[in-house]
């Protein structure tokens, strides 16, 4: 079993932009090679898939973290956790080509409400319903009480292998290692602008759409026994 493959050349999209609107320096950066994408499907080996899940978090939370990998009926659970945390790899889709692979680990709120949601989507995914049809399950689920809105709580996204989709762009690409907060329902005017854009420090996602709307917040990975490199050796 292989890992779906292709190439691509990473952009400035809506989290890059808020990394370097922290510091004119930062524009100098020489641009990054192409990188060889992964995408996660039910066919990626289970280690592999373990392996991106648990990147997403620092080793000290990831390594006490429920894991969840995708199987032929949707997300099956790997192992339990400890600490309230859930990890795994989350996708998105346009149509019927898969635009985004990127490892999650949602805190104990999370995982009780909006990571629901994302066991479900990808279920139906597994029965071969549309992403239309998807969409309405999900909105009707809110809407009877099958999922919970989140309160206060995040998400860490903290792996260097985030591959996301871009609304504006329309291109998918590998953007920097961030933390993702809860905000069900908010606006730009609740963070203090007039519109959503990828100016926006910190970025909000779904603006005004509904109980999955999120605050993004780029932060620097942890690096461990004193060490720049990667901070996951598990």
């Amino acid at each position: 079993m292989k890992l779906t493959r292709r190439k691509t050349t990473s952009f400035v999209g809506l989290l890059s932009v808020a990394a370097l609107s922290s510091g004119a320096a930062a524009q100098d950066k020489p641009q990054e090679p192409a990188r060889e994408v992964q995408l996660i499907d039910a066919s990626s080996p289970r280690g592999r898939q373990i392996e991106l899940a648990l990147s997403a978090a620092p080793m000290e939370v990831s390594s006490k973290a429920a894991v969840y990998v995708l199987g032929p009926k949707g997300y099956e659970k790997a192992r339990d956790g400890t600490n309230g945390f859930t990890c795994l790899v989350e996708r998105s889709f346009s149509g019927t080509t898969q635009t985004s692979s990127a490892p999650a680990c949602f805190d104990a709120e999370g995982s009780r409400s909006i990571m629901l949601a994302y066991l479900r989507r990808e279920e139906l995914r597994a029965e071969g319903k549309s992403e239309a049809e998807i969409k309405d399950d999900i909105a009707k689920g809110y809407k009877d009480g099958r999922f919970k809105v989140p309160g206060p709580g995040f998400l860490y996204m903290m792996s260097n292998e985030n591959y996301v989709y871009n609304s504006e762009s329309k291109k998918s690409g590998f953007v920097p290692p961030h933390l993702m907060f809860y905000a069900p329902y908010k606006t730009a005017k609740d963070v203090g602008y007039e519109s959503v854009s990828p100016k926006m420090v910190p970025y909000l996602t779904g603006s005004g759409v509904g109980p999955e709307s999120l605050l993004v917040v780029v932060a620097d990975k942890p690096a461990q026994d004193g060490s720049s490199g990667d901070s996951h050796k598990h």
